[in-house]
């Protein structure tokens, strides 16, 4: 991402931040601060998602140390508000996965277990493809690389994601962890040319070469 563009985009995030703390002051409705919990969350992670160089950096790789804390603690204290209320809907919900996340010292640490029950609820309220493959996701963590692959292999056969390059490039990591090389570097191709953004093509191409 360029400066200018980085600049923008952190401009961007801090009025929807604004406003979502707007809302919360107007509207007792417990979705409004889920939401605010959620955005919270995300923007605590945002100086660990790129490298200096403007490189992307998946979750588990991030250096924690560099985890805002405060908005942390704000998002966790707006979860909370959100969750007292017992009207529980999807933000709320996706605040609560992100809060695990946020709240692991270490990737290994992570609560996986609470993270998939957490998913199992998000798609009963929404059965899209795209939730049953961050589903997928999370139960790969959990259960090991071939668990998740049944998941979206099946998801991809349905064909709603095919145009998707999050599903083939999911898959690939997946096939990666299994050895299955041949068909990492198939998906990691298809999602390759599915994507046209900067920093994702240099990090799917990084992926590539990494391949035996």
């Amino acid at each position: 991402m360029s400066g200018d563009a980085q600049l923008l985009d952190n401009v961007l995030s801090a009025e929807a931040i604004r406003l979502g703390r707007l809302l919360v002051d107007l509207l007792a409705e417990p979705e409004a601060s889920g939401l605010l919990a959620l955005m919270l969350l995300h923007e605590s992670r945002r100086g660990a998602r790129t490298s200096a160089e403007g490189e992307l950096i998946l979750l588990g790789d991030q250096d924690r140390s560099r985890w805002d804390r405060a908005l942390i603690a704000d998002g966790g204290a707006r979860l909370e508000q959100a969750l007292a209320s017992r009207r529980i809907g999807p933000y709320t919900l996706q605040a609560a996965i992100a809060a695990a996340h946020a709240h692991a010292a270490t990737a290994d640490a992570t609560d996986w277990q609470a993270i998939v029950a957490l998913y199992e609820v998000m798609v009963r309220l929404d059965p899209s493809s795209v939730m049953q493959l961050n589903r997928a996701a999370a139960v790969s963590m959990r259960d090991g690389p071939a668990e998740g692959l049944v998941l979206i292999d099946a998801l991809l056969a349905m064909g709603d994601l095919d145009e998707y390059h999050l599903a083939h490039s999911a898959r690939a990591d997946l096939c990666r962890q299994l050895g299955r090389t041949v068909d990492a570097r198939a998906s990691y191709a298809r999602a390759l040319a599915l994507t046209k953004q900067g920093p994702e093509r240099r990090f799917l191409e990084r992926r590539l070469a990494e391949l035996p």
